[in-house]
């Protein structure tokens, strides 16, 4: 498995919701900052995007979608120089999960929220508070294929609906990380653009394939085809951490996956990870997430899947 599906596998989604919003004339909405990922997409009309911390607000047309990765609020809107309204106002009387707002339906748009585990910090931390996807790409096109898809199962429901709803927001959700990953890929030091890098990212699939293996950085740059100097630097650059740093914290996501999703005792999570003691995995284990393993187990409850 590569490695970002092997971390969007990781990721508990705890809950989800999906919703569309019609909209005409001219109008404004405030939303509260959620909890959790923000992905919405055009379907027919244009608006404008302002988001809390930001300092212009965006332009969005059909078929263009935005991802929230920060708890900011945000604002949607044909004109905001109107007085806006709040989100609740408009979403309490939403029929099918559609809102309505002003008297005409020009402006057609879809998402959903996504709150996931602490592990989700991995993938989503690489992302900048909002990133815009624009349509007209080749990539983009699978997007509008789910986006259509999406659109129809929210206008006209049938039974099954909600879980093909589901589906096709996290398949919306991947698309929209890969074109990031496409067209992002010398932006700012990060893990999922890392993964852009053919070196850094056969390292990063070496690692994820045997996270027990006692890794050198010697072993890694012999994967990389590499000096260990160069590697060195150029993962660090690449990510923002060093080879052997990712190796830990690559070893506590699945740490914490393990702890809350079976009974395997502590001792036995630690020797498939690569220590050789419960005292070694535990003091790794508190240096990075900043408690114990057990501590970890019961301050969590177990996974729900949903």
């Amino acid at each position: 498995m590569d490695p970002l599906s092997e971390v969007l596998s990781l990721l508990s989604t705890q809950s989800s919701f999906f919703s569309g919003l019609k909209a005409g004339d001219a109008w404004a909405i405030d939303f509260p900052a959620p909890n959790g990922i923000k992905f919405n997409a055009v379907v027919k009309g244009r608006c404008w995007l302002a988001v809390e911390g930001e300092d212009q607000p965006i332009q969005l047309d059909a078929g263009d979608c935005f991802l929230l990765s920060r708890k900011r609020a945000f604002s949607l809107g044909s004109d905001f120089a109107l007085p806006a309204v709040k989100s609740e106002t408009v979403y309490c009387h939403a029929v099918n999960g559609i809102a309505h707002c002003g008297s005409a339906d020009a402006f057609f748009l879809i998402g959903g929220r996504f709150a996931f585990g602490e592990e989700a910090r991995l993938l989503f931390d690489a992302l900048p508070p909002v990133a815009v996807i624009k349509s007209g790409s080749e990539q983009a096109s699978v997007l509008s294929w789910a986006l259509e898809r999406l659109a129809i199962e929210l206008t006209s429901p049938t039974p099954g609906s909600a879980l093909v709803v589901q589906h096709l927001g996290h398949i919306m959700l991947v698309q929209v990380l890969r074109i990031y990953l496409e067209k992002e890929g010398n932006s700012a030091p990060s893990w999922l653009l890392a993964l852009s890098d053919p070196r850094i990212g056969s390292v990063i699939q070496a690692i994820h394939a045997d996270p027990a293996r006692r890794w050198t950085v010697a072993n890694l740059a012999e994967v990389a085809s590499v000096s260990r100097s160069t590697l060195a630097l150029k993962f660090k650059l690449k990510t923002g951490s060093g080879p052997l740093e990712y190796v830990s914290r690559w070893r506590m996501q699945l740490a914490t996956r393990a702890l809350r999703s079976n009974h395997e005792t502590i001792s036995s999570i630690a020797q498939k990870l690569g220590y050789d003691s419960d005292s070694a995995f535990s003091n790794a284990f508190k240096r990075i997430m900043k408690c114990s393993p057990r501590e970890y187990r019961e301050s969590r409850g177990p996974i729900l899947h949903q």
